[in-house]
């Protein structure tokens, strides 16, 4: 505590002398307690935040703690603090907040994956030592979005807390938890773009403050100042707005995420306050063609789902784990993700922004049809919650170029109490609030809400719950000769692996049962991306998923509790088959060679088919030294030899790229026999019809 005290006094020296924000990190050292205790117990632990209190639901629990848990912290306020205003931000508490400061409830905030502020000003004793008590409850509530999904709900404070002081007039920090600084590119072309600038401002009744907006480029050369004189109003408030004109401006792109920066400040008798946001230019658009264009040109989508947790951590995600995310899927290839179930950490988006990512990112309305669950009831209060949930994110996110598409629900049914009507409402919110985004939904039926959003999704798993992955060719053009106007994409499409399982033939495996092979995800991959790839006939496509994830109720495939649709482990640690299928065909500037069932090391069969994926043109195999033959690029990143002799005992495989030496290398053992599970053989390899040709099939 002594420590935080002498943190706190430096901090106020400096800042009275600017008599600025300033924003002080409060993730160390809170005294964690399940359940509904608010002093100290025998089962009070000492946490750092990010903290998640379901390590259970990693183990595969299916009945994972869902409750109470709260979080005490004293921390000393300068009584030179006095006279300025005093806020505690939370960036994700999991699902319902509750804040009591001295033992005084300052708020309580319904959802758990948006930010929000409380002013504390008022609460806090200056020049001593102050409590704060967080309750966090992660129960069912039948008013809260997220109600039915196939995701864990990690119960917690799960993302940073900050303490920010202020002067007494200050940008607003309570708008919907955004900045409070607004920025909106408007009439944007390679020529020129016009960009609207609003800023929030907050004091006093009838306070006199200037304003200033400051425009830099990359680089922080100042391009453009203005400045405004105002008076706030009665309520102690006004929005002062203004219009920046860029001449030649560097568009914002995957090639090139060129980023402007806008600053505001506000000054005023008792000092001043200053937010400064990251910014892009570029416009958008789904042309008649049904191809995502942007700054005039199409741009195939390169999609992955993304659901935010990880292994031994849950959503208690550091900065290091959103960044090796955003590794993986740059070496992959990935040019666009969707944030699966609900808003991301802000700090991942800001990685999205640098690396030029598209982003999709959806509230969690979601719907379950495993589960019985249509999620929604049409009582008010959840519809609000919806609303809020929404606005919250759309304030949050607004400035980052990378976000494009508003994501409103993800496999809802109109069965029982119809979501037709929000649904409604909360495109028309997205379209006033937005900033010039595209709607979109995840659908996984026939039904009026896909016609409800700017563009539509579908989730398609013909292949993995049933059927066959050839289907996916039929139904594609099924839906493009059905519904030539709908402007529709496929927002998940994937199948589950293990990297523990293989199987001697393909077949798709039961799909609910325990043997995932990886081979039949690779070869569905494969399948897909080859009918995409052929006839592009879709806005955008996004793989389910880019990583495994936590599920705690399943219990298919290799380890309990894991959904294993990711084409990475959920510890990040192994890059599936499908990984290096997709990275032959996304990212052709790293040269690559990569040896196809390398893992299946043990085998029984002596005549083998050996399979590389490259990005390459030219790959030669060598077995135990002996060239197999130089085989050329099948257009899909993938070369093929058939019945490859081996021997019995270790076998040498090395896979070569001549003109840049690239190569992989691999080590297959031939015994006599090999007994593998009866179960990998479920399922056959009989083809299926689809009772409803235009419907998706849905994840399970």
């Amino acid at each position: 505590m002594k420590r935080l005290l002498i943190t706190l006094l430096a901090l106020c020296t400096w800042s009275l002398t600017g008599a600025q924000r300033q924003s002080i990190l409060l993730n160390r050292n809170w005294s964690y307690t399940p359940g509904w205790e608010r002093s100290l117990t025998e089962n009070t632990t000492t946490v750092n935040l990010p903290h998640t209190w379901n390590s259970d639901a990693l183990s595969g629990k299916p009945d994972y703690y869902r409750g109470l848990g709260g979080y005490l912290k004293a921390i000393e306020i300068p009584k030179s603090w006095q006279g300025r205003r005093l806020f505690l931000r939370f960036g994700g508490a999991n699902s319902v907040c509750d804040l009591y400061v001295n033992g005084k409830h300052a708020g309580q905030h319904r959802g758990g994956y948006t930010a929000f502020a409380w002013e504390i000003t008022r609460y806090v004793n200056f020049g001593s030592r102050n409590i704060l008590w967080v309750q966090v409850n992660n129960a069912p509530d039948w008013n809260l979005l997220p109600l039915t999904g196939d995701f864990n709900i990690y119960g917690g404070l799960y993302r940073d807390v900050e303490l920010i002081m202020t002067p007494s007039t200050h940008i607003a920090l309570n708008e919907h938890g955004s900045s409070g600084l607004y920025v909106t590119p408007t009439r944007v072309s390679d020529e020129q773009a016009d960009v609207n600038v609003l800023s929030c401002i907050r004091g006093g009744s009838g306070t006199l403050a200037e304003v200033s907006f400051i425009l830099r480029d990359a680089q922080g050369n100042i391009l453009n100042r203005q400045s405004r004189r105002v008076k706030l109003d009665n309520n102690g408030q006004s929005d002062v707005g203004a219009t920046f004109s860029i001449e030649q401006p560097h568009l914002w792109s995957p090639e090139s995420p060129y980023l402007y920066d806008m600053e505001t400040r506000v000054s005023s008798s008792d000092g001043y306050d200053t937010v400064r946001q990251n910014f892009g230019l570029r416009w958008f658009e789904v042309d008649d063609a049904n191809r995502f264009c942007l700054n005039g040109k199409p741009l195939q989508i390169r999609g992955v789902c993304r659901v935010e947790d990880w292994d031994g951590i849950g959503n208690a995600l550091r900065r290091q784990n959103h960044q090796r995310d955003i590794e993986l899927m740059k070496e992959m290839g990935v040019n666009a993700v969707r944030c699966a179930y609900f808003p991301n950490d802000p700090y991942f988006l800001e990685l999205c922004d640098r690396n030029g990512i598209l982003v999709w990112s959806e509230i969690p309305l979601v719907g379950a049809e495993q589960y019985r669950n249509t999620g929604f009831n049409d009582s008010e209060a959840f519809m609000e919650n919806a609303r809020t949930q929404l606005r919250e994110m759309v304030h949050q996110q607004y400035n980052h170029p990378s976000v494009v598409w508003w994501g409103l629900f993800d496999q809802l049914m109109q069965r029982g109490d119809d979501p037709l009507l929000l649904v409604r409402e909360l495109n028309k919110i997205a379209d006033e609030e937005g900033g010039h985004r595209l709607t979109v939904a995840a659908s996984n039926q026939d039904g009026d809400l896909n016609f409800v959003t700017d563009l539509i999704g579908f989730n398609q798993f013909m292949g993995w719950t049933s059927g066959s992955p050839e289907e996916f060719a039929e139904w594609t053009s099924d839906l493009r000769s059905g519904y030539p106007d709908l402007r529709s994409g496929v927002s998940e499409y994937g199948a589950g692996g293990s990297i523990y399982q293989w199987a001697d033939s393909l077949a798709r495996p039961d799909y609910a049962g325990p043997w995932h092979p990886e081979q039949w995800q690779t070869w569905f991959h494969e399948t897909y991306w080859s009918v995409i790839a052929a006839k592009p006939s879709f806005w955008g496509t996004f793989v389910w998923t880019m990583f495994d994830y936590g599920a705690a109720h399943r219990t298919d495939g290799a380890r309990p509790g894991i959904a294993d649709y990711g084409v990475v482990t959920f510890d990040r640690s192994v890059r599936k088959d499908a990984f290096y299928f997709y990275k032959a065909n996304w990212n052709r500037t790293e040269p690559f060679v990569h040896i196809v069932d390398k893992r299946h090391e043990v085998r029984n069969r002596p005549i083998q088919t050996i399979r590389v994926f490259s990005n390459q043109r030219d790959v030669e195999l060598f077995v135990n030294g002996q060239s197999q033959g130089l085989h050329t690029n099948d257009s899909l990143g993938r070369f093929v030899w058939e019945k490859v002799q081996l021997r019995p005992g270790e076998n040498t495989i090395e896979a070569v790229e001549p003109m840049h030496q690239t190569r992989d290398r691999a080590v297959i053992v031939i015994r006599e026999e090999l007994l593998l599970p009866s179960s990998s053989l479920s399922g056959g390899t009989s083809r299926s019809t689809s009772t409803t040709r235009l419907r998706p099939s849905y994840r399970q």
